[in-house]
């Protein structure tokens, strides 16, 4: 198996798109990295183009954005050899990098044993949980390095040498912060109104009407404001830096700052990570009051109960301890969606599928880190007696 580098940054696995030239010739234009622990990609596009009228005159390549390749490539390769020439389309090997064009043709000169090909065959159970255990290592490294990337980043904007435009910091304040209030108030509402509604019910039957504001108010402030507040901004906001640097990606916009010897990290990263953060635990807070006064509206309507009590009540269940630690979970929170978001982002390919692809594992990844944080938060918590 062969392998070479050739020192780009892009895609984790291989891409293919397919374009026709004027002058009928089609153009497979690959990109990313192709690796043998991946999946190859399908024919469907050539094979449509080499299906429609007039037939291509001839079928080249374009590989300035293969990023590294092995045999991988090479299996592909010959799979698109095979179809042109059933289809009767000649293969212009030039656009090939040297040592793939090479590979191909002395393919092409030792012919193919008839037995040479096995059955395809499922892999074992064995196997899958070795390619799942790799996939799951080279992910845990390549988040790891992101960390530490952001980590250097930070503190180069503590010693004020970062590239950090506070324009665009005070944009993405405004998208993470104003912006996001109506979804945040609605949702926040809703989730008060259901806490008090369940433990009314409940509360109901031993008189103990009254303990639904308190249930409410702790339950807001400990976990479910921050909670709630982060898993909508990981829809909301997080979503939308995977897809912004998604598509900085397709366009090479962030290859071109790296021509500039910009960071991306520092000029891209951290202004969405600071503005998340700085604002999550604003949010939180509204969320907090919210959801209390969800509460009461049920508290008020189903229950009777009247607003002095209720608010009296609140206030005496819930410390500023509650608060103070439901606003530091939300700042991690905020650094977590970002995190998510933005390495999504730099993590996808360069087609518009790709990008859609980071963008819901942004979400699904910023979802996963707040829950997990969460448990971690309330076993810490509960061993500090806070």
């Amino acid at each position: 198996m062969v392998i070479r580098d050739l020192g780009l940054a892009t895609a984790e696995r291989g891409e293919v798109s397919v374009t026709r030239t004027p002058d009928g010739t089609l153009e497979v234009h690959l990109a990313g990295a192709w690796r043998l622990r991946g999946a190859l990609p399908t024919l469907d596009a050539l094979e449509h183009e080499l299906a429609a009228a007039p037939p291509p005159r001839a079928i080249t390549f374009e590989t300035h954005d293969v990023a590294s390749w092995d045999s991988s490539l090479l299996m592909f390769l010959v799979r698109v050899r095979e179809e042109s020439e059933r289809r009767g389309v000649r293969v212009d090997p030039r656009g090939l990098p040297g040592g793939v064009a090479r590979l191909l043709e002395l393919a092409e000169v030792v012919p193919e044993r008839k037995d040479a090909r096995g059955k395809q065959t499922p892999p074992t159970w064995l196997e899958r949980v070795g390619l799942g255990a790799m996939a799951a290592s080279d992910a845990t490294w390549e988040f790891l390095s992101f960390l530490g990337e952001v980590t250097v980043a930070m503190g180069h904007v503590l010693r004020g040498r970062a590239r950090v435009r506070i324009s665009d910091l005070l944009v993405f304040m405004q998208e993470a912060g104003a912006q996001a209030l109506p979804i945040v108030s609605l949702i926040s509402f809703l989730v008060g109104t259901i806490l008090a509604f369940v433990g009314a019910i409940q509360l109901e039957q031993f008189a103990a009407q009254i303990y639904v504001a308190d249930a409410v108010g702790i339950g807001m402030a400990r976990e479910m404001g921050a909670m709630m507040t982060a898993i909508v901004m990981a829809g909301r906001t997080g979503a939308a830096y995977a897809a912004q640097l998604g598509s900085m990606t397709v366009t090479q916009e962030i290859e071109a700052l790296r021509t500039m010897g910009i960071s991306p990290i520092e000029f891209l990263v951290l202004p969405r990570m600071i503005a998340l953060c700085l604002m999550m635990p604003l949010l939180c807070l509204y969320s907090d009051l919210l959801g209390i006064l969800g509460g009461f509206a049920v508290g008020r309507g189903m229950l009777g109960i009247s607003a002095r009590v209720y608010f009296t009540q609140t206030f005496n269940a819930v410390d500023l301890g509650d608060v103070a630690g439901g606003v530091f979970k939300a700042s991690v929170y905020g650094i977590l969606i970002a995190v998510a978001g933005c390495l999504r982002g730099l993590q996808s390919g360069r087609s518009a599928s790709a990008v859609g692809e980071a963008t819901t594992s942004a979400v699904v990844t910023g979802i996963v880190l707040v829950i997990c944080a969460c448990g971690i938060f309330a076993v810490t918590f509960y061993i500090l007696g806070i």
